[in-house]
């Protein structure tokens, strides 16, 4: 039987594999039943299997029957703290969510090392399988890097992929070179003056004016420092100052997301952020102390390897189910960690089950979303066929 063949005999596997996790999600680092569930569903296959310290993660290498490289495949596990309102029948009721999708890929990836342990006589090197806690804000991937990732197999792999799943019409990839999804940053700015009474401002030194203006002039910086062709989203999301009302606060702050598109523009945030904050502090008798976080860099995809990518799906799947993305999303990813190490791709699949209005779908986070796992056949399919296909690249 082909590969795809061999999936759809998984189908109903998978299928209740990602039931049981949707019922159960956890958030952050500390995964213990879902790392429990991923751990029973790998039970009898030949693999090499080690389990995370500093968080619960579950690493897989499968060796192939003869020798070559090894290629890396990634599923993240994590929920949300986010209340399930899909009304679905095995709606988690703990008040978390795989509201992005993630039981959908920790079911796919072990449909992949099924099929791909099937055909392990046929592997030119090793699969390396990367189950990842703490995707959502808690850097897992950094974390597993740090605890010796990419040595597991015993070399460095020389590919890298993830799918995620995301609204839409069911069963289309979605593709492209260069960044794929924003860099994630935080910038928090407090500025200090003088306090005093609400009535008399002329004897303080007012941090919430100066705060205010810088929140304003931040926007204008953005269109005015940075180029329409390497974007930059800064969003103001929090403003704090004092709590009596009739008070003027010796502080007064403020939290931003930061969007970028390339390890450029993050450098140049981070002076052209302090410049305006502490300029417009200065300018108001006042100081700013400025914080600039790197969250998750941007996940960029290789060139060569995108492309690559498109071209084998567009073989397996046909031409209609696989579109080159024209743009990348200012949303963030932690495979960003591993695509800075490894040259790799992160793909979308398209999954908005019967009924859901395509051109306006609930999107990902949000307490509604829902994703057909009717895909997660296909989903495993596509991950074991590019490993398999990557290996033979390299194979003499």
């Amino acid at each position: 039987m082909t590969l795809l063949a061999d999936a759809g005999t998984l189908q109903d596997d998978l299928s209740a594999l990602r039931r049981e996790l949707h019922q159960v999600p956890e958030v952050g680092l500390d995964l213990p039943r879902t790392q429990e569930i991923v751990l029973r569903a790998l039970e009898g296959l030949p693999l090499e299997i080690t389990t995370g310290t500093a968080t619960t993660s579950v690493v897989a290498v499968l060796r192939g029957g003869r020798p070559g490289p090894t290629v890396l495949l990634r599923a993240d596990m994590d929920g949300l703290p986010v209340a399930e309102a899909t009304g679905l029948e095995y709606a988690a009721t703990t008040g978390t969510m795989h509201a992005c999708g993630h039981d959908l890929h920790t079911a796919a990836l072990v449909g992949a090392a099924r099929l791909l342990s099937a055909r392990r006589d046929e592997l030119a090197g090793s699969v390396l399988l990367m189950f990842q806690p703490g995707e959502e804000g808690y850097g897992g991937a950094k974390v597993m890097l740090d605890e010796g990732l990419l040595e597991a197999s015993g070399e460095k792999p020389v590919a890298a992929y993830a799918i995620h799943v995301f609204p839409g019409r069911p069963g289309v990839f979605e593709y492209r070179s260069g960044p794929m999804l924003g860099g994630s940053n935080v910038l928090r700015i407090t500025v200090s003056g003088k306090g005093g009474h609400g009535s008399q401002p002329h004897t303080a030194v007012d941090p919430v004016a100066a705060l205010v203006a810088i929140a304003a002039d931040l926007q204008t910086m953005v269109t005015r420092r940075f180029s329409v062709f390497d974007p930059v989203v800064l969003t103001v999301t929090q403003l704090s100052g004092g709590e009596a009302i009739n008070v003027i606060p010796e502080k007064a702050s403020l939290g931003a997301t930061v969007r970028t598109l390339s390890h450029e523009s993050v450098q140049r945030m981070r002076v052209e952020t302090r410049r305006v904050a502490e300029g417009i502090a200065a300018a108001h008798g006042c100081t700013a102390e400025v914080d600039f976080e790197v969250q998750y860099p941007v996940t960029i995809n290789d060139d060569a390897e995108a492309q690559w990518v498109g071209q084998q799906l567009r073989e397996a799947f046909g031409e209609d189910r696989v579109l080159e993305a024209p743009d990348p999303l200012m949303g963030s990813e932690d495979f960003s960690f591993v695509l800075d190490r490894v040259p790799g791709s992160f793909i979308f699949l398209h999954c908005s089950p019967p009924g859901v209005d395509l051109a306006d779908p609930a999107m990902n986070h949000s307490p509604t979303v829902l994703f057909d796992d009717a895909v997660l056949a296909d989903q495993a399919a596509a991950l074991a066929l590019l490993a398999l296909r990557r290996l033979e690249r390299e194979a003499p």
